[in-house]
C-alpha cells in the first residue's frame, strides 16, 4: 500500500523526523542516511526488480511481502520447477516486480516473478558476457545445427561448440546441466549464443597450469586413466596427460595394459621424467613398490631348487616366473643331457609348474639362469666306470659333419667317429659315404675324456686291419700276385688284397720306357710282382715285375749251372771208372 500524509503526521508515533540543521546544534542531520532509512516506504518504480519475502504458499498463489507496507500475490505457476514442484517456501527471498497491468486482487498487488527473473537474468547474462564468466545451463533439446540451452533464457549452442572434440551423438547431452560461456548476446532481439567448448578449454587450461606447477620428477600424483594402447596408458593428471608405459606398470610380465588397469580408473603413479617445455611426462606404477630384484640373490641362492610357472617358450629356451616380477631362463642346453632336442616346446609348455635348479643369479642384469637337467645325474660323471676303451657299443647316428659322425650311445652321451676311423681301406671324403643319419651302428671305444665330455669311437676297428695282416704275412722278396687297379704316369697301383695296394714304378716294368702314354700294363691286368720295399708306418709297398723276370732269369741260369755241373760230374765219374777198370 502507498504511504499517505496522515501516516507521516508528527503527532502519530513513529520515528523521529529531525528538521534542518540549526546553527549551534551539537548534531548535524545525515540526509543520505535518512533517505536510505525511509526509501523502502516509497512505491517501486515501474519495471523495478525488487526482492520480496515469501509469507505464505497456497494452492493458487504465493503471498509475498515486497516492502512499501504492501503485500502481493505471485501466481503459483510462476514458481513451479521443470518437474512441477513448487520451488519456494515460506521464508524464501524471491525476485518480483509489480505487474502494472494486473491491478489488485483482494487488496493484494499482483506481482510477476517471471518478468522479474527474466530481467534479472538478462542483467546477469550481460555481466557474464562483459566479464567472460561461466554460466550454468541445462540442455533442453536438439535443434538444427546444435542444441537449445536454458541459461535463464533460451540460448543456442552450435554443434561445433559442444566439446573440444567432435561429438557424434548430440542427443546424449539432452537434460544435462553444463557450464557454458557466452559468445554472443543481443538483449533487444533476445538472442544468446553459448559455448561449452570454451568453458571446457578454460577449465583444462586452469587445471593444466595448476598441474604443471605441482609436477616434478619423483613426485607421487593421482590421475585418471584416459585410454589404453598396446604400449601403455595415458593418464590425465588434471589438464595434462602423462604416459604410463607397459614396462613401468608392474615388476611382473604383462602382455597388455588391460591386464592391470582400465579406462576411467583412478590410479596413483610416480613421475619418472618431466619435460616442462615439451610437456612430456613419463609415469611409473611399479616404482611405488619395492623392486624384487634387489634381494633376489638372497631369496634364490645358486644350486637351490625352485618351483615356478612357465610364462613363455622361445626357440632358445623357456622363461619361468619364480615370483611376481622375477623370471628365470631355462636355456635349451640346460633342459636335458641329450643333444637331440630341437625345441624347448618338446619339454615344457606355457602354464606348466616345474621344478628347476638355480644355476646363476645376476641382479644387476635382472637375470636368473635355471636348469632342469640338473635334477637328474649327469651321465658323463659315470661314463668312465660304465665303459672301457676297446669295448664295442651300439648307437644311432645323430649328426654328420665334414670331419666325422656323432653317434649317441645312450641318453646324453654322444661319441665322435672321426672320418679317418670309418674305413681301413677306403679313402672317405665325407661320412655320408659310409653312414646315414639315424642309422643304428656299432663302434669301438677308442678314448674316453669324461671331464671334457668327449668320447672317441671307431667303426673300422670292428674289422682287422688289412694292412696289418699283410705286413705280418709278407716280407721283402716275396712274390705276390696282384691286379692293376689304377695307372699313373710314373707307374701302376696294384691291388694285392682287399684294401691293400702296392706301387709298381715304371722303372720296374720291363718295356715301359717305350710307351709314351704310360706303363705297358692295363687296368684289370693281373701279374706277379716281387715285393721290393715295405713301410708299415706309412702303409706303402713297392713292387717290381722286372725283379720277377730277373729272378726267373737267375733261376734258369742257376738251373743250367746246376745241370752243367751235374753233367760234368757224370763225365768225370765215367772217366774215373774207365781208368779204374783198365788198371785192373
Amino acid at each position: 500500500m502507498a504511504i499517505t500524509s496522515d501516516d507521516r503526521h508528527p503527532a502519530m508515533p513513529g520515528p523521529a523526523m529531525p528538521g534542518p540543521a540549526m546553527p549551534g546544534r551539537a548534531e548535524e542531520v545525515d540526509y543520505e542516511q535518512l533517505l536510505d532509512d525511509y526509501s523502502h516506504f516509497a512505491p517501486p518504480a515501474e519495471g523495478e526488480v525488487i526482492q520480496g519475502h515469501v509469507l505464505k504458499v497456497t494452492d493458487k498463489e504465493v503471498i509475498v511481502d515486497f516492502g512499501s507496507k504492501s503485500e502481493g500475490l505471485v501466481p503459483i505457476d510462476q514458481v513451479r520447477g521443470p518437474d512441477g514442484r513448487i520451488a519456494v517456501q515460506r521464508g524464501d527471498t524471491i525476485d518480483v516486480m509489480v505487474d502494472r497491468g494486473g491491478g489488485e486482487i483482494d487488496g493484494y498487488v499482483l506481482l510477476s516473478h517471471e518478468k522479474a527473473a527474466r530481467i534479472r537474468c538478462w542483467d546477469t547474462l550481460e555481466k557474464a558476457f562483459r566479464e567472460n564468466l561461466l554460466v550454468a545451463g541445462r540442455v533442453l533439446g536438439r535443434i538444427k545445427g546444435g542444441l537449445s540451452v536454458d541459461v535463464g533464457v533460451q540460448a543456442f549452442m552450435p554443434g561445433s561448440q559442444v566439446d573440444t572434440r567432435p561429438v557424434h551423438n548430440l542427443d546424449s547431452f539432452i537434460g544435462q546441466d553444463i557450464p557454458v560461456k557466452l559468445v554472443k548476446l543481443n538483449r533487444r532481439r533476445g538472442n544468446v549464443v553459448v559455448s561449452r567448448k570454451l568453458a571446457l578449454e578454460d577449465e583444462i587450461h586452469s587445471r593444466k597450469a595448476h598441474a604443471l606447477a605441482s609436477l616434478s620428477e619423483g613426485a607421487v600424483v593421482t590421475g585418471v586413466v584416459k585410454n589404453l594402447t598396446e604400449y601403455g596408458a595415458f593418464v590425465d593428471l588434471g589438464g595434462i596427460d602423462g604416459l604410463l608405459h607397459v614396462s613401468d606398470m608392474s615388476h611382473s610380465r604383462i602382455n597388455h595394459p588391460s591386464e592391470m588397469i582400465s579406462a576411467g580408473d583412478v590410479i596413483t603413479v610416480k613421475v619418472l621424467k618431466y619435460d616442462g617445455e615439451k610437456e612430456r611426462i613419463s609415469l611409473g606404477l611399479k616404482q611405488l613398490s619395492p623392486d624384487p630384484w634387489d634381494s633376489v640373490a638372497e631369496r634364490f641362492p645358486i644350486r637351490s631348487h625352485v618351483i615356478g610357472r612357465v610364462v613363455s617358450v622361445t626357440d632358445y629356451g623357456a622363461f619361468v616366473e619364480l615370483e611376481a616380477g622375477v623370471e628365470g631362463l631355462i636355456h635349451i642346453s640346460e633342459m636335458t643331457w641329450s643333444r637331440r632336442m630341437k625345441h624347448p616346446a618338446k619339454v615344457v609348455k606355457v602354464g606348466d609348474n616345474i621344478e628347476a635348479v638355480v644355476l646363476d643369479v645376476k641382479p644387476r642384469d635382472r637375470r636368473v639362469s635355471l636348469g632342469i637337467k640338473q635334477l637328474e645325474a649327469d651321465p658323463w660323471t659315470t661314463v668312465a666306470s660304465r665303459y672301457s676303451v676297446g669295448s664295442v657299443v651300439e648307437g644311432r647316428v645323430r649328426k654328420l659333419t665334414d670331419f666325422g659322425a656323432f653317434i649317441e650311445i645312450e641318453e646324453g652321451i654322444d661319441g665322435l667317429v672321426h672320418i679317418s676311423d670309418l674305413s681301413w681301406t677306403k679313402r672317405v671324403k665325407h661320412p655320408s659315404e659310409v653312414l646315414k643319419k639315424g642309422q643304428l651302428v656299432q663302434a669301438v671305444i677308442l678314448h674316453i675324456d669324461a671331464p671334457n665330455r668327449r668320447l672317441s669311437l671307431g667303426v673300422k676297428q670292428l674289422q682287422p686291419d688289412a694292412w696289418e695282416t699283410f705286413f705280418r704275412s709278407h716280407q721283402v722278396g716275396d712274390i705276390v700276385r696282384g691286379r692293376v687297379c689304377r695307372t699313373a704316369s710314373f707307374g701302376v697301383f696294384v691291388e694285392l688284397a682287399p684294401g691293400v695296394e702296392g706301387l709298381c714304378h715304371s722303372s720296374e716294368i720291363p718295356g715301359a720306357e717305350g710307351h709314351r702314354d704310360g706303363p705297358a700294363l692295363a687296368i684289370g691286368e693281373e701279374s706277379e710282382f716281387k715285393v721290393i720295399k715295405m713301410n708299415e708306418a706309412e702303409k706303402r709297398v713297392g713292387l717290381s715285375i722286372r725283379a720277377v723276370a730277373d729272378d726267373e732269369e737267375r733261376s734258369r741260369l742257376e738251373d743250367y749251372q746246376r745241370q752243367a755241373a751235374a753233367a760234368t760230374t757224370t763225365i768225370e765219374e765215367a772217366i774215373n771208372l774207365k781208368e779204374h777198370g783198365e788198371s785192373r
